[in-house]
């Protein structure tokens, strides 16, 4: 088993390959959302790049979102709003990423972890890779999270995992609703087919990449005021009786 938490960015043949990991679920602290910002942001700058692969390690959960420990230590909203601008941050810079963003979705994603899929450009997963909104069922809500999950999927769909906070969505529901693009049967596939397309990818013109990325993202530039906006509502929430209460429930389960 993996013990200690990391973050790896690498480059080979024109791909660079961004790859998280910890030992809760792939649940991420601010250390590492902010590790994750600039890696990606390397990436997006690196010449030797032409399309990014973002992967974690592990196999169950791909990503389980914020990390309960340190959601339980926030003790003020100035440091609730640092902590949710950390995946602010991340999907700037994934949106920002000059190249294409390639997902390979291994397992789970939860919470900001699915804010992440839905950031990425193009996705690949496993069939058992289910996904949820669970942030209403511990007194918060997906608000920075929420405009890139609404733009990728629907506003609708969007709003439906945000309600039904308990439940998760099969991977196949995600596919239809155009999160992921293919479904693979275990991780192996899963890396064989992200592989074959990174390759692909890697052989297209890096500047009609960027042209078709950027023309994708269009109306999306307020998002550098937006997510914070949210992550200040997520600060003050986190904050609530309910919410503290609910964690350490969670934590102790």
């Amino acid at each position: 088993m993996i013990a200690e938490s990391y973050i790896q960015y690498y480059a080979d043949n024109n791909i660079g390959t961004i790859e998280f990991y910890t030992p809760h679920h792939n649940s991420l602290p601010s250390h590492m959302l902010k590790e994750l910002t600039a890696a990606i942001d390397k990436a997006s700058q690196d010449v030797a790049v032409k399309v990014v692969v973002l992967k974690s390690g592990g196999l169950k959960t791909f990503c389980a979102g914020a990390s309960f420990d340190e959601l339980l230590s926030i003790e003020t909203e100035d440091q609730g709003e640092i902590f949710f601008s950390g995946f602010a941050n991340v999907i700037n810079a994934m949106r920002r990423c000059k190249k294409f963003i390639v997902g390979a979705v291994q397992g789970k994603a939860i919470g900001g972890g699915v804010g992440l899929i839905a950031a990425c450009d193009y996705v690949y997963a496993t069939k058992t890779a289910d996904i949820k909104l669970s942030e209403l069922a511990i007194g918060i809500g997906p608000f920075v999270i929420g405009p890139v999950v609404e733009r990728k999927i629907g506003t609708s769909f969007a709003y439906e995992m945000s309600i039904d906070a308990a439940s998760f969505r099969s991977a196949e529901w995600a596919r239809e609703k155009g999160l992921y693009a293919a479904l693979f049967d275990d991780a192996t596939a899963l890396s064989e087919a992200t592989n074959q397309l990174a390759v692909t990818l890697s052989n297209y013109s890096a500047e009609a990449m960027a042209e078709v990325k950027k023309a994708f993202w269009a109306n999306t530039d307020h998002w550098k005021t937006l997510l914070y906006e949210r992550a200040a509502i997520s600060g003050r929430l986190v904050l609530t009786e309910f919410t503290r209460e609910t964690l350490k429930a969670f934590k102790n389960k």
